[in-house]
């Protein structure tokens, strides 16, 4: 049975109305002659997100890959032909023989005269939320079979907490993933204080399928019962309008200096609890002695952290007296890891719940990443669902993520990370499946002179973004709504069934079809598949977690059942959850993963590495760009969130993601003061540039953002014209450094720019699909 028949077997074995799960939400699905038409919204979802109507008109658009296709220059004179014309030149439609012989050919040229270390499997990125068509498991079990790559660890998320967590609290996963929730929140928190607000925009989106959205509503719940919301943040808009939120407009990058302020205020006015921090910490009077400035003879105090993050220094000893006298939530945003020095304001808020004393209790203690996603601070049961084995790669060599530029440019240097010095390897292949890096990296003309450099870049995509363009060898991959798959995560209490609505595009193919013809042509499909069908494996993967699901208490139906309904709800725990009050409860029978098996306020281990950018204990650590360091070149700080007509990149080429732009370009938010100085007008295109690079945006003027700060979101696809992104990419302003030598986290919120108004108006090109011939002869320079 052919992929397509195989398909539409599928879509006619089910009498219910076709479905599907995405990271943003799930959605019945109405089709019309062979073609998607509309999505509707799953009834169980109370604020559906409008992101995933933005895939509807775009399918089968002008910007879809159809065929398998070439970089015309690499396809004439082989591997390492003018890696610097990627992003510029046309690419050749060649058949999918072709495209496997091409790939298969130049991995074992690789692995054999280079090793495996030599390919590099970024795939960074979300993919689809199915279980099985996980692109990264399916691309990283293939490259395993056949010895394995050089990988990547942390995420541009938030790397530098997933690093400094652990040695404060033993661990990263389970303080984020039990987030006390939102129920015990309304019930029990008296005060929220949120670093670095809570946009809801963000809680859109979850790992591996979103059935229903519960941020706006447990934010508006406690604060119907009486909570009391802070919205630490450059940004007004950062918190709901109807919490009523009190708005401390900081500095951008100052955050842990407020913290430093508030944590010497609580001590010079005895509101710390000692009993708390003598029984569940160590190292708190190694910091004390930091704050009281016994060390460097400064004092951390209100007036101190005033100078730095601009706000008045009777306010934050209001603020402390506060958090001491209410049940007190501390919460911190994903985006405070990403700023230079971005490991102290999480160590810094850890160390200020517990001198409060109330971690543990319902209601009190800290967050990470509140509204980040949809799934934080949702009361959920965990179930060890069964995901695709990808196998044991025998190779060692890995990066920190945020590292690409640096081990692409840099073969055989050295990076310091996390009490270790790795040596970068020689990458001769890059294989992308799944993410986009001219999204997630920072510096992008940096990285795109890095990318210059390997032989060779495939890239497993469904449409012409600034990936595919950039790459060497595309693999045209499906859609979501063209494959069969399974919703199912422990992040999310509903489990969905993903029906394949339309045949694949053109010539499109799933990942694992792609990855097993390939894997065919070098004897190792047996190992790649284990002779299993898609069909298997989603069969194998369910019935797998079902057993686990048993074993928990949980009664799922089988696997034909569950095809039948379309969806299944996993009940909820017994007892809400509250993060760490078994540790509170009985440290000694539930210790931490630290030495000492407390929270570490002053760690020894961070301390022994002697990192001048990280010591022993949170410290204020001035970045290179702040507005403290503000310049006539650069006046301007550049915050650039996740935006909220999209995930990250993700259909950017969309009619939801358009529906925001100013002249065809992203956004930039700025205030009536700062344009007024620049004689600059609504919905002006303007140029934000610095020493790094440029790129244009549409101009926004907002009384909600401070003074000096300037707002534009990530997602737009890159489209160089020289150093200057035309479609209003915020990456090529951004540095390409690390949080520390400790997490080497990216830094993308320490920017400063300036902004111009636009002295032309050259157009986008990133609606142009790069295909402009089409293969005429079979014989190939690589051949």
């Amino acid at each position: 049975m052919t992929q397509n028949s195989f398909k539409e077997a599928t879509i006619a074995s089910t009498n219910r109305d076709l479905l599907t799960s995405a990271h943003w939400g799930t959605y019945w699905v109405d089709v019309s002659d062979g073609r998607v038409t509309n999505l509707r919204t799953f009834e169980h979802d109370p604020d559906p997100s409008p992101i995933g109507h933005g895939i509807v008109n775009v399918m089968d658009g002008p910007l879809r890959i159809t065929s398998p296709a070439v970089r015309k220059s690499w396809l004439e004179h082989g591997p390492g032909t003018r890696g610097d014309l990627r992003g510029q030149e046309d690419f050749v439609s060649v058949s999918w023989d072709e495209a496997e012989r091409l790939v298969a050919t130049e991995l074992d040229r690789v692995r054999t005269q280079h090793g495996n270390d030599a390919i590099y499997a970024g795939s960074y990125g979300w993919a689809s939320a199915g279980r099985f068509h996980h692109a990264q498991s399916q691309l990283k079990r293939f490259l395993n079979c056949i010895g394995g790559f050089t990988s990547s660890v942390n995420t541009y998320s938030y790397a530098a907490a997933e690093v400094i967590m652990p040695h404060v609290l033993g661990d990263f996963s389970s303080h984020l993933e039990r987030l006390t929730c939102w129920e015990v929140l309304t019930e029990s928190c008296e005060l929220f204080v949120a670093f670095g607000g809570l946009p809801v925009s963000n809680g859109q989106i979850g790992q591996g399928g979103v059935g229903a959205h519960v941020q706006r509503a447990g934010m508006l719940s406690a604060h119907a019962n009486g909570t009391r919301f802070v919205n630490v943040s450059p940004m007004r808009s950062d918190a709901l309008d109807q919490l009523g939120a009190d708005w401390l407009p900081l500095r951008p990058s100052s955050d842990t200096a407020m913290m430093l302020g508030l944590a010497q205020t609580l001590i010079e006015d005895d509101l710390h609890d000692s009993t708390f921090l003598d029984r569940y910490t160590v190292g708190f009077e190694r910091f004390a002695a930091y704050l009281r400035g016994d060390t460097d003879g400064i004092a951390k105090n209100a007036e101190w952290a005033a100078a730095l993050c601009d706000i008045p220094a009777a306010r934050l000893r209001t603020l402390a007296h506060d958090m001491a006298a209410h049940r007190t939530m501390i919460s911190t945003s994903y985006s405070l890891t990403r700023q230079e020095h971005g490991e102290q304001p999480i160590w810094a808020a850890i160390a200020l719940a517990a001198m409060l004393g109330q971690i543990g209790l319902p209601g009190g203690g800290f967050g990470f990443g509140y509204s980040a996603m949809n799934n934080n601070g949702l009361n959920r049961r965990y179930v060890p669902y069964a995901a695709l084995p990808q196998g044991k790669n025998p190779v060692k060599s890995y990066i920190p993520v945020a590292r690409v530029s640096d081990m692409l440019s840099n073969p055989g240097g050295t990076v310091n990370y996390n009490g270790r010095t790795l040596t970068f390897p020689n990458i001769r292949l890059v294989w992308w499946a799944g993410g986009n890096p001219f999204h997630h990296h920072q510096d992008l003309n940096r990285l795109r002179a890095a990318w210059a450099r390997p032989d060779t870049v495939i890239a497993n995509e469904w449409c012409w973004n600034s990936l595919a363009r950039h790459a060497d060898i595309v693999l045209p991959c499906t859609t979501p709504l063209e494959r069969r798959d399974i919703a199912m995560t422990s992040k999310d209490p509903f489990i969905t069934a993903m029906d394949p609505a339309v045949p694949p595009v053109g010539e499109a193919r799933d990942d694992h079809v792609i990855l097993r013809g390939i894997a065919a042509r070098m004897g190792v499909e047996d190992a790649f598949t284990e002779g299993r069908s898609p069909d298997d494996w989603l069969h194998w993967i369910y019935e797998t977690s079902r057993e686990s699901a048993a074993r928990g208490g949980i009664t799922l139906p089988d696997f034909d059942t569950f095809q039948q309904q379309g969806w299944v709800r996993v009940p909820l725990p017994e007892k809400r959850v509250i993060l760490m009050e078994q540790f509170r409860t009985d440290p000694e029978t539930y210790p931490l993963k630290t030495p000492s098996g407390k929270i570490e306020i002053f760690s020894e281990t961070v301390a022994g590495f002697d990192y001048e950018d990280c010591p022993g204990h949170p410290a204020w650590l001035e970045p290179l760009e702040w507005l403290g360091r503000a310049t006539l070149e650069a006046p301007l700080h550049m915050i650039s969130p996740q935006p909220k007509t999209k995930l990250h990149s993700q259909l950017d080429h969309g009619i939801v993601s358009r529906s925001d732009r100013i002249n065809g370009r992203a956004p930039v938010l700025m205030h009536p003061k700062d344009a007024a100085e620049r004689g600059l007008a609504e919905g002006q295109t303007v140029r934000i540039f610095n020493q790094r690079g440029a790129c244009m945006a549409g101009l926004k003027i907002d009384e909600s953002i401070r003074p000096g700060v300037v707002q534009i979101a990530t997602g737009a696809w890159y489209d160089p014209d020289g150093p200057t992104c035309l479609h209003g990419n915020p990456n090529t302003l951004t540095q390409d450094r690390g949080t520390s030598q400790l997490a080497q986290g990216p830094i993308a919120h320490s920017c400063l720019v300036q902004i111009e108004a636009a002295k032309c108006e050259t157009k986008p090109k990133i609606d142009n699909p790069p295909i402009r011939s089409k293969l005429r002869s079979a014989k190939l320079a690589c051949g």
